[in-house]
């Protein structure tokens, strides 16, 4: 791996925008970029050579879009295009160094929960683009404009396992540092990192300048080389043409300071050409990265929040079948219901991670495992601990899982720390290992720190490093094995001040056949804290010992000016955050069920209160109520967008039940009113309007969804036809924003008084004023809110 080697000391330049240069060149609205591969490869091929020119190191290949959902239609398969686009850049570079990089962007669906591609699905999208690429002669794969992390996991995992090449990625982050799906740069870097990819960045969405705190942040904490493509600026219109407001000097200028900070790849994105690539490759000659320490960070994550382990973490214990004969019962009847009200209880209580075991005989535990994974982080933005001695459901699960998760656990035997620590190091999990061996649990402090140490050797060997190794001293009953309480505290601090880890322990194991155990529990796990434990594996429900870890880290001079404890105590009175209504408590039960997605749950709550509630009650009262509160939290930034997504499916499937009511009612339809909404013609991305449209719905207004790429007139004749009031116009495309206006014209002169309501990623509200839109719906929430005042 050549190119590997090269960015241990040097930079990189990568090429700038592909589908720019198209476009200066003539091409259509509409028509897929890919397409020009055949029909105009002596472009293509002048595009890479220009490139070439300007001194990238690497091209990419003209294959954005070259999946099997985006190419539906076209006379030709993946294979052939992916052949003849690496072909074509192959041609372009005969004769010099530059390599050819497979370009793979985004499917153009949404995976589950949010969407209804599964995470099998995109893998196999991705293995196709993949297995093609290499065979084709790619030197390396770049996977970019990712914004959701678990698409981007599907992709680089697709890479990984199918080829033997160097694998980038890069996301897409918004002005407020996350993706359009809410991942931070943190949990990039963690999830990335783990899964091997051999650099990792930004590219696309913003600016330069207004990607520089973004980088920062990635900068901080990234092991691996970072990789920077930029957008020349923001784009406005002028002329009916989408320009740039960087220049290519300043680009030039701006590449150079993330250089200097460190970023070792550098190239562009929408809107530079080769004239800002031959800026870079001046600015840059002889130009060495600066120097960077990367300050470790030991945590695990969800795409949406990251844990670190700093201070006391709790992880919640109640997902775990040993002694609980209701969990038992849930898991051997498919009782997720119950399972996920427990997961919701623990993180409601204070829990940072749960624990999930799902290990009982006459059970198939790996598919159990993936479902209850899926389930669970569909609903709570909460990292994970997979629990398990089976090898497969540990994979099952940790394949699944949307994050960087904890695997409980390996110990000193040889047979399982070989069987385990590859699949820990594949999917970039922390491990925790338990000190115990062939031999069992030893009863000094010394002999454990042994097999403590052993563990960490191994895993370090694996390529695991060492903060995510975490230490498992292990808890023995003070009844039987009274003396021996004293050793796993010992255990505890060897390991803190010889081998630099993290330390885990099962505490309530301490009390068992023992009276008042509360309050042998408290004891211990107060000594825990002292003695340096850093994640207790407890009962979050248990509030005397949440607050003994609160007391402790104010003692042990863990939080700083007991600033934890104080707000701790000034919170306990208060209920959930933000004003909500008052409600009997079954009708409490289901405003919280949308809220925090429990769909099944939420149709039997519907039921209930059918029985003394009518229809329209039910939904003004408390479903509205619920989405508005959902939507509230989701604007200032509390959650995002797969839990905005899953209290809308919640909200579908209440709505199930009252329809149903009302028909047996002869009721007649509960609609609000009827909003029309497309895609405008030449644009074949309708993520976003998708998700306005499940939002809209909930409010009860009847969505006519014309899908993408729709010309004015389809448009206009179903806005007649339907006697439309509202219309909602989406476009993710600068070159397509032109086809949003001329639709707006054709509309407001079929009727004058046709609201119009305009959003994507490429609009702000200058543009909607430009292109004579009524309204611009940033997000989905917006798109309620305009509904609202038009239709009411």
């Amino acid at each position: 791996m050549k190119i590997v080697n090269r960015l241990k000391d040097g930079t990189l330049i990568f090429d700038g925008a592909m589908g720019t240069m198209l476009q200066n060149r003539g091409l259509k609205l509409g028509e897929l970029p890919e397409m020009l591969n055949f029909s105009a490869p002596e472009i293509v091929i002048e595009i890479h050579k220009s490139y070439v020119d300007a001194g990238a190191d690497v091209v990419t290949t003209n294959t954005f879009g070259a999946n099997e959902l985006k190419l539906a239609g076209s006379p030709y398969t993946v294979e052939e295009v992916i052949h003849k686009a690496v072909v074509n850049a192959r041609t372009a570079c005969e004769g010099t160094d530059t390599y050819v990089a497979l370009d793979i962007g985004p499917i153009g669906e949404l995976l589950a929960p949010m969407g209804t591609l599964s995470f099998q699905e995109a893998y196999e999208i991705f293995k196709r683009q993949v297995v093609q690429g290499v065979k084709s002669g790619a030197d390396l794969i770049l996977i970019e404009t990712m914004t959701d992390l678990y698409e981007a996991k599907a992709a680089v995992l697709a890479a990984k396992e199918n080829a033997n090449v160097p694998v980038f990625c890069t996301m897409s982050f918004e002005a407020n540092g996350r993706t359009f799906t809410g991942c931070t740069p943190e949990a990039m870097v963690l999830v990335l990192e783990g899964l091997g990819v051999n650099a990792l960045g930004v590219n696309c969405s913003l600016g330069p300048k207004e990607l520089g705190p973004i980088v920062d942040h990635i900068l901080k904490i990234a092991t691996v080389p970072v990789m920077v493509q930029a957008n020349a600026g923001l784009p406005t219109v002028v002329e009916g043409r989408t320009v740039f407001n960087v220049l290519p000097e300043d680009f030039a200028r701006h590449g150079c300071n993330f250089v200097e900070k460190g970023v070792k790849i550098v190239g562009g994105c929408c809107g530079t050409t080769d004239r800002y690539i031959e800026g870079l490759k001046e600015v840059l000659k002889d130009r060495q990265p600066g120097k960077i320490e990367a300050a470790t960070l030991t945590g695990v994550c969800t795409p949406t929040k990251v844990v670190e382990i700093q201070g006391v973490r709790v992880i919640g214990e109640r997902i775990n079948p040993t002694g609980k004969k209701l969990l038992k019962e849930a898991l051997r009847s498919g009782n997720l219901d119950y399972i996920l009200r427990e997961a919701i209880a623990q993180v409601d209580a204070g829990a940072h991670i749960l624990d999930v075991n799902v290990g009982l005989p006459e059970i198939n535990e790996e598919e159990i495992m993936e479902k209850i994974v899926q389930e669970i982080q569909s609903i709570l933005d909460v990292p994970l601990q997979i629990d398990s001695t089976n090898p497969k459901a540990i994979e099952k699960g940790l394949r699944i899982y949307n994050g960087k998760a904890i695997v409980n656990s390996v110990n000193g035997e040889d047979k399982v720390l070989e069987r385990i620590l590859p699949i820990v190091k594949k999917y970039g999990a922390a491990v925790v290992g338990l000190t115990l061996d062939e031999r069992g649990i030893p009863k000094t402090a010394e002999a454990r720190f042994e097999i403590a140490e052993k563990i960490v050797d191994r895993a370090l060997s694996y390529g695991i490093k060492r903060e995510d190794v975490y230490i498992d001293c292990l808890t023995l009953t003070a009844a039987a094995q009274q003396e021996e309480v004293q050793e796993t505290l010992k255990t505890i601090q060897l390991v803190k001040k010889h081998l630099n880890v993290k330390t885990v322990l099962g505490v309530s194991n301490v009390s068992f056949g023992l009276p008042n155990r509360d309050l042998l529990n408290r004891t211990f796990l107060a000594a825990s804290i002292f003695a340096g434990l850093d994640l207790p594996i407890i009962n979050p429900l248990d509030q005397g010992m949440m607050e003994t870890i609160v007391a402790s880290q104010v003692l042990w001079n863990q939080d700083k000016s007991a600033e934890a404890y104080l707000k701790y105590h000034q919170n306990q009175p208060k209920t959930e955050v933000g004003s909500k209504p008052k409600m009997a408590q079954s009708q409490e039960d289901l405003f919280n069920m949308i809220i925090k997605g429990i769909r099944d749950e939420a149709k039997i709550a519907t039921e209930n209160l059918l029985q003394e509630k009518a229809p329209l009650d039910i939904v003004n009262q408390y479903i509205v109520p619920a989405l508005d509160f959902v939507g509230e939290r989701y604007e200032k930034g509390d959650l995002f967008l797969p839990q905005l997504i899953q209290s809308a499916e919640t909200v579908k499937s209440a709505f199930e039940v009252i329809k149903k009511k009302l028909k047996e009612n002869a009721h007649s339809d509960i609609s609000n009113g009827k909003i029309l909404l497309a895609t405008v013609k030449g644009d074949i991305h309708d993520i976003g309007k998708n998700i306005v449209k499940v939002l809209l719905e909930n409010y009860n207004y009847e969505i006519i969804d014309l899908g993408r790429d729709v010309p004015k007139e389809k448009i206009v004749e179903e806005v007649v036809k339907n006697k439309i009031k509202l219309v909602g116009l989406s476009a993710l495309m600068t070159t397509t924003v032109k086809n949003m206006e001329e639709t707006i014209e054709a509309l407001k002169k079929m009727d004058p008084e046709c609201i119009v309501m305009v959003g994507g990623a490429v609009l702000n509200p200058e543009y909607a004023e430009m292109i004579k839109a009524d309204y611009y719906a940033k997000d989905a929430k917006d798109a309620v809110a305009i509904a609202k005042n038009i239709l009411g």
